[in-house]
């Protein structure tokens, strides 16, 4: 009877999957910072590395579920806009910004709704149907706002609602003032880390998680086990939707001000990140811890390479750079290890084969 792993062989193994790859990556990327990006290791800009990018780390979640069940989602950026657009608007029309913010977020659930009939009940691809979600979201937002920039002195947010994305919860709730470096984390950070937790709960513990990989490997196989594939790829594609617009509701917090143009092109850096998780595009494998490790790789690499003054251009570049490594690099691994598999195999297939004749000569 073979003896349970070592603590050491566990780490070793871990170390040998895809999300050990990205520690490892992730470390060089913090000592690269350290020593060549002047004021990296300040915890002010360990916050501000997160604070500026915290809307895109929340949809990156979402997707994730949308990724592995199989889908993809390119309208999550247009519904951020959107939604920012409708707080905005409703704001400059005297609506209190609360009642905005909620109408925002069903906004993002009738969008969900939306798009996951065409995907769950008619069947049309998600690519297609989101594709066309991008451009006419976004082509709404505009008509909403035309062209106009709400939020400046003449139609700015009450002070609470910017405050709220633009300080320190700190703030607002006294006692997290004594606690060293949260003093300065906002209110955005809270929430993104809330929901990352709940969302590696739900994927890796929970009966929805399970039925999200075992969608996205096969959903025919999904469907005659018993699965109501269509029930689960309408929750998921409802769930991305309404992340999104939360999100986008932050943004117009953190921003202080929307356009129509608010989070334009967000989409293919949300998608890279979960893909660089090491999360398969075909949907059926990947985790949260994968997904938060290439969120931190990402947003490492950005912070050190703007520290250097490297054009916001250029690091988008490297971003891409990056993920096309890291799909290049995920494939031959698992060229590798399907190799290692059948050689295995067959070594046993000798082994087994050559028992008997071993037999036989000793006969």
């Amino acid at each position: 009877m073979d003896s349970p792993p070592t603590m050491s062989q566990r780490i070793v193994q871990r170390l040998k999957s895809w999300e050990g790859l990205l520690l490892i990556i992730l470390i060089g990327v913090i000592i690269l910072n350290a020593l060549f990006a002047t004021g990296y290791s300040g915890s002010q800009n360990q916050i501000n590395l997160w604070w500026i990018s915290i809307e895109k780390a929340i949809v990156v979640l979402a997707m994730t579920f949308v990724i592995i069940n199989g889908e993809i989602d390119l309208s999550v950026a247009s519904v951020m806009g959107l939604s920012a657009v409708v707080v905005a608007i409703l704001w400059e029309q005297g609506v209190p910004v609360e009642i905005g913010i909620l109408v925002a977020l069903l906004v993002g659930l009738g969008i969900g709704l939306f798009n996951g009939f065409w995907v769950a009940i008619v069947g049309l691809p998600s690519l297609v149907v989101t594709l066309a979600g991008l451009i006419g979201i976004r082509g709404l937002a505009f008509m909403l706002i035309e062209g106009r920039s709400i939020g400046n002195q003449a139609t700015a947010f009450p002070t609470w609602f910017e405050d709220l994305g633009q300080q320190p919860l700190s703030d607002f709730v006294g006692v997290l003032g004594s606690i060293p470096v949260i003093d300065r984390v906002p209110f955005a950070m809270f929430v993104y880390f809330g929901l990352l937790i709940l969302a590696a709960v739900v994927l890796g513990r929970s009966g929805f998680g399970r039925r999200t990989y075992v969608i996205g490997s096969n959903k025919d196989v999904a469907q005659y086990s018993g699965v109501d594939v269509r029930r689960h790829k309408m929750a998921i594609m409802m769930i991305s939707a309404t992340t999104a617009a939360l999100a986008g509701v932050l943004l117009a917090q953190h921003l202080g001000a929307v356009r129509g143009s608010t989070a334009f092109g967000w989409e293919l850096d949300i998608i890279t990140i979960v893909l660089l998780g090491g999360v398969s595009i075909f949907g059926g494998s990947g985790t949260m811890l994968g997904v938060f490790l290439s969120t931190m790789l990402v947003l490492n690499i950005r912070n050190g390479l703007g520290l250097n003054n490297v054009p916001g251009h250029t690091q988008t570049g490297v971003v891409g750079l990056l993920l096309i490594l890291s799909v290049l690099l995920h494939k031959m691994i698992e060229s590798y290890q399907v190799c290692a598999r059948l050689r295995a195999l067959a070594r046993e297939a000798r082994s087994a084969r050559d028992v008997p004749d071993s037999a036989e000569r000793a006969e």
